[in-house]
């Protein structure tokens, strides 16, 4: 069995499962059910003690629709490697704390037919952006296969025509991983931060690398959202200040949406 290992548990998030699943259940809340088929999320990447709780506010929603998903496609931007195109990894799972994930292979070696679509293990080996998304999925989906797409040197609107045909599909959801601006001062990223969130609600697809990192991912979603007639639902604003651990001089900014089916 060909596995990808976590490579930032213990770092990113607690290595032992019983912390793990703790973590994550403690930031539950009582909230009615979302109303609408949550089609896509946009959540932060950060270590869980600084954008655990924003991302959980997204994932939580999932639960009472988890019956529906079957397929979950994971996008971000590759932070240790570039390349040109769109990377998939050339394993069979990815394995968290938690237990391992199946890849979608019928969708992965299709994919890898593109020629500007690589399998690479290396892109893969030691991202977080995608990992720290998993613990998550599996507290709040049943059964679920991944397609873990990387994105360096390629455009939204490439980016958006590969995962259309994946994404239409009912039981699969989306999964956007970015973090906001980037080590500027409290006051500054607030600013920053809601100037972005005005471009996203307004599924204006032309947010840049330095108001958020996986600008690349989000400007594909909100073409093909905009396309659907989808809604846009913000679950929380914050940025690492506000946190216990966060100082207010070089902070980094973090958003979750809920992407749905119109009302």
């Amino acid at each position: 069995m060909n596995v990808r290992p976590p490579a930032v548990a213990g770092h990113f998030y607690p290595h032992s499962p019983q912390q793990l699943s703790a973590t994550i259940q403690q930031w539950e809340r009582d909230a009615p059910d979302f109303p609408h088929s949550i089609r896509a999320l946009v959540v932060p990447h950060a270590g869980y003690v600084f954008s655990g709780q924003v991302a959980a506010e997204a994932f939580r929603n999932l639960k009472a629709q988890s019956e529906r998903i079957k397929r979950v496609i994971l996008l971000g931007p590759s932070h240790h490697f570039a390349f040109q195109g769109s990377a998939l990894p050339n394993v069979e799972y990815f394995a968290t704390p938690l237990g391992n994930i199946p890849i979608d292979i019928p969708w992965q070696q299709k994919l890898a037919l593109e020629d500007d679509v690589v399998l690479s293990d290396e892109a893969h080996e030691m991202e977080h952006c995608l990992e720290v998304q998993l613990p998550l999925l599996q507290t709040y989906l049943g059964a679920f296969t991944i397609l873990p797409i990387l994105t360096s040197r390629v455009s939204p609107a490439r980016v958006a025509e590969l995962i259309d045909p994946i994404w239409r599909n009912d039981d699969s959801l989306l999964v956007v991983s970015s973090d906001l601006s980037h080590y500027h001062s409290y006051a500054q990223a607030q600013a920053l931060d809601r100037h972005t969130c005005e471009q996203i609600e307004a599924f204006q697809p032309s947010i840049a690398p330095e108001q958020a990192c996986g600008s690349t991912a989000i400007n594909a979603l909100l073409l093909l959202a905009k396309q659907r007639g989808y809604e846009l639902t913000q679950t929380r604003l914050i940025n690492s200040g506000d946190t216990d651990l966060g100082d207010q001089h070089r902070v980094v900014g973090y958003v979750s949406y809920l992407v749905s089916d119109p009302q």
